[in-house]
């Protein structure tokens, strides 16, 4: 390769040299009169002199060049070899950034980071040398989740980085609260989370919001003849849901019109945000932050209305709670998770603090809002794409109904009017596995964070150092062959499915309602409350994505799609679609 510019040198300084200083060409005559312009023989010394001094100062910057040029390739070459080695190329003093940049530019960052972690065996180190608040261990190998997760949990808190880039947003409430706080909030939202109380608060509200709300916005739809975007009238309608489970108040995002909320969208922009400051250095978007630009600017204006919005529910909660006359009557009122924290004390006695309330609530918010609703967006478009699954589902539904004792005793029955009992939607074992595959492949929550106290070592031999920041790629784990086998990019539902009923898989394979001490409080309640949304739309309708809607997920905290989901809905016809089902299943 040197030799090669070598060559490419020295013809590029022959050439210059005879443009600069031609001589004996043909076109070149020297009149010997014109000699004698020169005053005296010391100026013809001279210009030999010259022509060598330029000559000199031509080739030594050739040299210079060449130099430049040969080092250029040289590192160029050896950092391009680095990702045989570490899954990227590292670049001197950017380490891996450039290929973070690229990867970010992407259509999808997750399938950009999944194909780094096949090539390296499930796990790689993100070196950053001159960012190094982006330096961390990537992974999605099932033991170091264990590991992580589990069996060293307190060595693997969600660390102060963490704690720092989501504190505008989310404070110090669950989600980026560890020890004594952690547990303190985790414990008491348990308690609350099992109570037959809350349980039928759930309940009660979600079936109220379903069939007030969801289907006739749904029904509107196809008596307009217009698509709707599904993404949006789902997050709606668990948006609704989760704020009257955290707030006790119900800000109507799924009121006819499709209102815009400003709380509801000001919750969304800071999600977003907040998610940008894990892709960008600590540095950056402080100063950023600082400086009010860009995406910070955005998040200040978000949290601004986030803030004013728990205020305002906070205080109002205190007026009603003050006017009540005994604490008997406060517990028959409410049973939020705002009241409910309202009525404990922190380490000194004292009631807290109107900002961890609203830290506590906001948490919440994002569990509950988000997860559901992107779940079900994806999962209505790979039943799109999937109608054999949709079938399936159908069948199954209408199997459960068929045990009624009205159906059995041949009763006439008004389809549009039917609401499905627990009890039914507890057997849809097949829906169960169907939404479960959706999660595996494209889950609410695709990478998560921990941070290491100590230093350490995974169990595949990766060195772990005191202060390392651990990425587990959720999104990777679902298409890794080394967990789900050759057809891990499939979507099928049998795979969860053991004599048909429903078998969940380990909290370390499929990580999407994460694992350990920090699994999901409300993963019951996600997935009744998915089950039932879902199975009311399918028994009624058939969902079908506009053709060439473009669909991608988004940079968020949580997996939204980009563009939305446009569907158009078509009404099933009961008396010859699902009485097909309901004959076959007597």
């Amino acid at each position: 390769m040197i030799t090669l510019f070598k060559l490419i040198t020295i013809f590029t300084y022959m050439h210059a040299s005879s443009l600069i200083f031609p001589q004996n060409h043909p076109n070149t005559m020297i009149n010997p009169g014109n000699l004698m312009t020169f005053s005296s023989s010391s100026s013809d010394e001279l210009a030999p002199r010259n022509l060598m001094s330029r000559r000199l100062f031509f080739l030594q910057h050739i040299q210079i060049l060449e130099i430049f040029l040969a080092s250029f390739v040289f590192v160029a070459i050896h950092s391009l070899r680095q990702k045989k080695v570490h899954g990227l190329p590292v670049w001197p003093v950017l380490g891996m950034l450039p290929s973070l940049i690229s990867g970010l530019r992407s259509t999808n960052m997750f399938d950009w980071l999944t194909d780094i972690l096949c090539r390296q065996n499930g796990t790689f180190k993100f070196k950053c040398s001159l960012f190094s608040s982006l330096n961390s261990v990537v992974t999605a190998d099932p033991r170091n989740l264990e590991y992580l997760l589990k069996s060293k949990f307190p060595n693997f808190p969600k660390g102060p980085y963490f704690r720092d880039t989501v504190h505008d947003l989310l404070g110090i409430g669950i989600f980026s609260a560890d020890d004594e706080t952690w547990q303190r909030q985790r414990k008491t939202a348990s308690i609350e989370f099992h109570s037959a109380k809350f349980r039928q608060l759930t309940t009660e509200s979600l079936l109220e919001l379903v069939h007030s709300r969801l289907l006739p916005v749904l029904e509107n739809s196809i008596q307009q003849s217009l698509p709707i975007d599904l993404q949006d009238i789902l997050l709606r309608l668990t948006f609704d849901n989760v704020c009257m489970i955290a707030f006790g108040v119900d800000p109507g995002c799924l009121s006819p019109g499709l209102p815009e909320i400003p709380f509801a969208r000001a919750f969304e922009d800071a999600t977003e945000a907040t998610f940008q400051r894990f892709v960008t250095p600590t540095c950056i978007w402080k100063a950023m932050r600082y400086f009010k630009l860009a995406a910070e600017k955005t998040l200040e204006t978000s949290i601004k209305a986030v803030d004013k919005f728990a205020e305002d529910v906070i205080q109002t909660r205190r007026k009603e709670l003050s006017l009540q006359s005994s604490d008997e009557d406060k517990m028959k009122q409410r049973s939020d998770l705002l009241t409910v924290f309202m009525g404990l004390k922190d380490e000194q006695g004292q009631p807290f603090s109107d900002k961890f309330l609203r830290d506590i609530c906001v948490n919440f918010i994002l569990a509950g809002r988000d997860t559901s609703s992107v779940a079900l967006s994806w999962f209505f478009w790979l039943l799109d794409k999937n109608p054999a699954v949709e079938e399936c589902i159908l069948a199954e539904t209408c199997r459960i109904l068929a045990e009624r004792e009205e159906l059995k005793r041949g009763d006439q029955w008004e389809s549009n009017s039917l609401i499905f009992r627990p009890e039914e939607i507890k057997k849809m074992d097949y829906l169960q596995a169907a939404l479960s595959e959706a999660l595996r492949l494209y889950p609410s929550v695709p990478v998560d964070h921990k941070e290491v106290v100590e230093d350490d070592v995974f169990p595949d031999g990766t060195v772990l150092k005191r202060g390392t920041k651990v990425i587990y790629a959720i999104y990777a784990m679902g298409r890794m062959e080394s967990i789900w086998g050759t057809d891990c990019k499939e979507y099928k539902p049998e795979r969860w499915l053991r004599d048909g009923k429903f078998m969940s898989e380990s909290a370390y394979k499929f990580t999407a309602f994460n694992g350990g001490p920090r699994l999901c409080l409300g993963k019951d309640f996600a997935y009744y409350q998915m089950k039932f949304a879902a199975a009311s739309v399918i028994f009624r309708y058939h969902v079908k994505v506009v053709k060439d809607h473009p669909v991608e997920p988004k940079l968020a905290l949580t997996m939204y799609m980009k563009h939305g989901l446009k569907v158009t809905l078509y009404r099933r016809d009961h008396e010859l679609e699902l009485q097909k089902y309901l004959k076959i299943n007597k």
